[in-house]
């Protein structure tokens, strides 16, 4: 197995668990966003007020993409253990 063969592997890996994550993180991102500004507006300090509407947010997309990730994980998984012999040279 060379580098240049390792150092594929490795991006492949790192990009799945990029674009799995990307977006959860986006949403949270954007409803965090949201609660910052709404606060502004009602000068309300919470922190309850922030974290749980974050938090369904985040749950909520989690279920949603949940098909689609599992998707993209499958594939995954079946094109880099679908060819074991490529590994062994």
């Amino acid at each position: 197995m060379t580098p240049e063969f390792v150092v594929q592997i490795l991006r492949e890996a790192l990009m799945t668990a990029f674009w799995l994550s990307a977006p959860l993180l986006l949403l949270g991102f954007a409803a965090g966003i949201v609660m910052s500004l709404l606060q502004i507006v009602t000068s309300i300090q919470d922190s309850a007020f922030s974290a749980v509407p974050r938090l369904l947010v985040f749950f909520g997309a989690l279920i949603l993409a949940m098909p689609w990730m599992l998707q993209k994980i499958t594939s995954y998984t079946v094109v880099t253990f679908g060819d074991l012999s490529r590994y062994a040279r």
